[in-house]
């Protein structure tokens, strides 16, 4: 089972199903309508486009990148399990390709029940997922992917599950991804730092490949701070509740993880920590956002 694991890289799973959580917390905020079925076919659809993204990009990457890559870290570097032969890269493609079918049956399901807009915003993330490391666009390779995951797993996401909660599409539900973009980002962003030399041998130019290691980290460090300025942004603008304010509880986390790559970046096993941090804060923040809206809706 710990193989699956691996090799699902389950871990990152809250990297979506965070911003569902929060789409839906938004949508029972906004217009008093919870339906579980709803959110769970959504979960459903979302953490299968999530994995089977995750699948395909070790199947690509284990023609690319990662037989080169010797700076392997938890959180980057691919699962492995090609490269330690526990799968076949055909076994690994066959199981993208179901985990995708799985989501396109949960959009299906959504779509019969009345949401047939789901059908464009599913398309949308199925292609982002498999076209960020997919020939022949293969974004991560020319500069795209970051955009593409900000996206993907930020405002379409959560702009996405307030359609499937209430049937309408909203700018305020896909203005409150954004934070999810940036934290998103900041992962994959951060996650590039081990990868660069390899991903500089077989011509994957993504941003860090281009803008080299130094540069990087002010990147890195706004995509990490932009979440908590976007707060202000919420609730003065679109009149989000003021209890959104304590999605600002993982800020220490960030600014610690900001620290610790700024003094290591070209260390790869001191940044490891810092790796870790920014996924917990990208946790944290969406467990706060999705907490504070359900108990605005409860006390208000």
């Amino acid at each position: 089972m710990n193989i699956y694991v691996q090799a699902l890289r389950l871990p990152f799973l809250t990297g979506s199903l965070m911003p569902v959580l929060a789409g839906g917390a938004l949508a029972y905020w906004a217009e008093k309508t919870g339906d579980l079925l709803l959110l769970g076919l959504t979960l459903l659809g979302v953490g299968s486009l999530h994995l089977g993204a995750n699948l395909i990009n070790d199947y690509f990457d284990a023609q690319g990148s990662d037989p080169l890559n010797l700076k392997i870290t938890p959180f980057s570097g691919g699962s492995r399990v090609i490269q330690n032969q526990q799968f076949s890269a055909h076994t690994i493609k066959i199981m993208a390709l179901a985990f995708f079918g799985l989501a396109i049956a949960a959009g299906l399901i959504l779509i019969y029940l009345g949401r047939p807009l789901v059908a464009v915003l599913g398309l949308l993330g199925l292609l982002g997922g498999y076209y960020y490391s997919a020939q022949p666009l293969q974004l991560m390779s020319r500069g795209l992917g970051e955009l593409d995951i900000f996206l993907v797993f930020g405002p379409l996401i959560t702009w996405g599950t307030y359609y499937v909660m209430v049937g309408k599409l909203k700018t305020v539900a896909f203005m409150a991804g954004i934070p999810f973009g940036f934290l998103i980002a900041a992962v994959i962003w951060i996650n590039q730092f081990p990868d660069f030399e390899a991903d500089r041998q077989v011509g994957k130019y993504h941003l860090v490949a281009q803008l080299g290691l130094a540069a990087s980290r002010w990147v890195y460090a706004g995509l990490m701070l932009g979440p908590f300025v976007f707060l202000l942004f919420l609730v003065e603008v679109y009149w989000l509740p003021d209890l959104l304010f304590a999605a600002l509880l993982p800020l220490p986390l960030a600014v610690r993880a900001i620290r610790r790559l700024w003094r290591h970046y070209q260390t790869y096993e001191e940044i490891i920590p810092a790796q870790a941090l920014t996924i917990l804060t990208h946790f944290l923040f969406g467990l706060t956002m999705t907490t504070a809206l359900l108990y605005a809706v409860w006390f208000r």
